[in-house]
This record gives C-alpha cells, sequence and structure tokens, in this order.
C-alpha cells in the first residue's frame, strides 16, 4: 500500500520535475574541481573545438553543399557542451535540435548509411553526460529516451540500412553509458556534500553540548559560593536579634523575614543544583556537593603539587600584593590554571609549565605559559579537543574578562586570563561579629 502511494505521488510530481529540470534558462554551473580546479572545463572546451573542426572536415570530403544553415548546425553542436557547463538543460535543448536538423539537411547528400558523423555522437553524448552530472536520475533517463527517439524518428526515412542501424545501436549504448556515468557520479558527489553537512552539524552539536555541560559545570560549582553567602545571612539575621538590647518588635520581624528568605533561597538553590547535575535523586546530588569545599588560589600549592607528581615540570610566580578577591573571582582563576596545566600534560609531553599571577589596580591576570613538547601528544587525550579552552572561556567571560591563548615563538602555548577584580569590601554583618565563614 506505501509502495503503490509513493509510486502514484512520483507519478504526480513527475512533470514538475520535468519542467523544473529542462526549463530553458535554468542555470546550473558545473563546479570546480577538487584537486584539478577548472582545467576539466579548459579540456572539454578543447574536445568540443577538436570535434567540431573534425566534423567539418568530414562533410568537405564529401559532396554536400556546405551552405550557411548547415555550417551554423555543426557550429552550434560545437558550441553545446560549452554551454552544459553553466546551463545544461539549454544545452541539451539546443545539441538535440543542431542533432536532428543536422541529420535532415545533411542525409540526402551523405555518403555512408548514417545521416549523423561520429563527431556529432561524441559531442551530444558530452552534453548528456553534463546534463545527468547536474539533474536528478528520473530526468537524465527521460532526456536519453527523447534523445533516442527523436533520433531515430529522424533518421527512420533516411538510411534503413544496416550499417546505419549498427551505428545508431552504437551511438546509443554510449549516450546510455555516459547517462549512467554521470548520474553515478552526481549520486557520489551528493552523498559527500551532505556528509561533510552532517559533520559540520555534529561538530556544531557537539560544540553546543560541550558548552552547555561546561556551564553547568561552573553553575555546579558557583552553587558553593552562593550557598555558603545564604547561609552566613541565614545565621546572622538569626543572631543579630540576640546582639541588640531590647530589640523591637519590627526589627524582630524584619530579621525574621532576612532569615525566611535566605532559607527559601538557599533551598531552590539546592533544587536547582539537582536538576543541573542530572543524574540520581536530585536531593542526594545536592547533598553530596554541598558540603565540598571550592578550591581557590591559596591551594595552587597544592594543584603545583599534583601536576608535578603527575610528570609536568611546573612552577608558580606571584607578582604584585596579593588581596581578598570573591570567592567567585577566585574559583574561577583556580579553574583556569587547572585546566590550562591539564592541557599541558596532554597536548605537550615533556614541556615545562610556568603559572604566574598577577595582581594589580584593575583585578587580577593570570598566565600559564609551558614550552615545547618533548615528544608527541597522548592519543588518549581524556577530553575533546577545545573542551577545557572552552570552559575557560566561559568562566572568564561570566565575570566579564578577556581571555587569549595561542602559540609562542619558541613553539610552546600560552593562556593569559584577565580578570576583573575590585577590592572586596567587608561585609554588611561583619559588626554583628561574625565573620565571613560562620
Amino acid at each position: 500500500m506505501e509502495d503503490s502511494t509513493r509510486w502514484r505521488t512520483a507519478l504526480r510530481s513527475a512533470p514538475g520535475v520535468l519542467r523544473a529540470d529542462l526549463a530553458f534558462g535554468r542555470r546550473d554551473p558545473l563546479p570546480r574541481h577538487a584537486h584539478l580546479g577548472r582545467l576539466p572545463h579548459g579540456h572539454l572546451i578543447l574536445l568540443s573545438a577538436i570535434m567540431g573542426v573534425w566534423q567539418l572536415n568530414l562533410y568537405e570530403r564529401d559532396p554536400v553543399p556546405m551552405s550557411s544553415i548547415l555550417t551554423l548546425l555543426i557550429g552550434l553542436q560545437a558550441v553545446a557542451p560549452v554551454l552544459a557547463l553553466t546551463r545544461p538543460a539549454a544545452a541539451w535543448w539546443l545539441s538535440t535540435a543542431s542533432l536532428v536538423l543536422t541529420g535532415f539537411a545533411a542525409a540526402p547528400f551523405w555518403g555512408t548509411p548514417s545521416p549523423w558523423s561520429a563527431p556529432a555522437v561524441v559531442l551530444h553524448t558530452l552534453v548528456q553526460l553534463l546534463l545527468a552530472l547536474r539533474v536528478r536520475p528520473f530526468t537524465a533517463a527521460t532526456a536519453l529516451v527523447l534523445t533516442v527517439l527523436v533520433t531515430m524518428g529522424g533518421a527512420a526515412g533516411h538510411a534503413p540500412a544496416l550499417g546505419h542501424q549498427s551505428f545508431l545501436s552504437a551511438g546509443v549504448l554510449v549516450t546510455t553509458a555516459a547517462t549512467v556515468i554521470g548520474s553515478s557520479l552526481r549520486a557520489v558527489r551528493l552523498s559527500r556534500t551532505r556528509l561533510v553537512e552532517q559533520e559540520v552539524l555534529t561538530a556544531e552539536e557537539r560544540a553546543r553540548r560541550a558548552l552547555l555541560e561546561e556551564r553547568g559545570r561552573i553553575a555546579r560549582e558557583l552553587h558553593d559560593v552562593v550557598a555558603h553567602h545564604m547561609s552566613v545571612i541565614s545565621i546572622q539575621a538569626q543572631v543579630a536579634p540576640h546582639l541588640v538590647a531590647d530589640p523591637s518588635p519590627e526589627l524582630r520581624e524584619n530579621l525574621a523575614g532576612i532569615r525566611q528568605n535566605a532559607v527559601d533561597a538557599l533551598t531552590e538553590l539546592r533544587r536547582v543544583l539537582g536538576v543541573l547535575r542530572g543524574d540520581g535523586d536530585p536531593g542526594d546530588a545536592a547533598a553530596g556537593v554541598r558540603h565540598a569545599p571550592q578550591p581557590t588560589l591559596d591551594r595552587l600549592g597544592e594543584l603545583l603539587a599534583g601536576v608535578r607528581a603527575a610528570g609536568l615540570d611546573a612552577t608558580v610566580r606571584s607578582h604584585g600584593e596579593p588581596r581578598p578577591l570573591s570567592p567567585g573571582t577566585e574559583l574561577s582563576a583556580y579553574r583556569i590554571v587547572q585546566e590550562a596545566l591539564s592541557n599541558v600534560m596532554r597536548h605537550a609531553p615533556g614541556a615545562r609549565a610556568t603559572v604566574e599571577t598577577h595582581y594589580h589596580r584593575e583585578g587580577l591576570t593570570v598566565r600559564v605559559a609551558n614550552t615545547a613538547a618533548a615528544g608527541p601528544p597522548s592519543a588518549d587525550r581524556g577530553q575533546e579537543p577545545g573542551h577545557g579552552l572552552l570552559g575557560m572561556r566561559e568562566r572568564t567571560a561570566m565575570l566579564g574578562g578577556e581571555l587569549a591563548a595561542g602559540p609562542t615563538p619558541d613553539g610552546g602555548w600560552e593562556v593569559t586570563a584577565v580578570l576583573p577584580a575590585p577590592l572586596a569590601g567587608p561585609h554588611p554583618a561583619t559588626p554583628l561579629g561574625l565573620k565571613d565563614g560562620s
């Protein structure tokens, strides 16, 4: 049932397909060859010129009156393959019409059993090949059938001898082979084009998925920072009434509202974190991460010790006066250094790495540079290419900073991140006697 429906649909759409593919004004330039460029186009033009001259010489050797009309028709046959480079449908119409008219004009004087010469068949075969390269197989087959019917009908009254029949059969066989080859090459080209498009879409989807995963990871890590501050707000709001002598009911009510809002916000943060993790029970996932402290720049020593134990020769230098930074900035700077060192170990085995932190008025600059690799990178890199750099860019953009990454003159690699880091002012609750981290 489905096959019959599909066939009926194809038959109903066939006239529209033919009109679209064989429209006289349809323009479809033959694309450049991937390796040879325009060289095949030039060879085809040269071959068409040779076939045209050959055909003129054949007619001149026989008792055929070379009228201007016959010369024009021969010239049109030679021009048709050249026209097919840009307008295959118009070239097919032109070649078919000139082929038939040439047969009618020359057949009464032709000295052989066939009204067409070998160059004429070659030229039309080229046109048929170029048409099959650009149109759908159904259209190419229809054009082949129309060519055979028209040429056979036009030759029926001229030369019914056996020699003509064998020559015509050979011409039909060659043209059919050209049509099949052209359609096959078109199918291969379309398959490669679709494969390239699919690879591009797959790469874009992979990059989009990596971006979402990295953003989810950043959000999970920042949860601890936000949750810590919300917990401090809740505790300070609860303790504040006990630090004031005879607090008014309004103050108690406001502080109770502040504490309740902080608790509600912390609960919602934990729920969101569970959704971002997406593995197991959301409550358990949030609880597992909630109590894990996030790293800061104070733990760079531990990070360097770990990478040295893994075989990377790494050193750290600090410039400027270290000062307190916001927790988000500390976390992002640590993760940028961590990702950069991981990339060095994956992509530049045997290289030496240097980590520099520069505290300045506008913020913090983190630079990780490595020398050239001492050997080829490992086949198992652990991450998709570009994933670590993507995470560094996301963290820098989140803080409104800038990131630059690229090769160095000595063959190494360098990552520099400029993170805006204004001086951390005192927390509003400090006068209440609570420290940040209580």
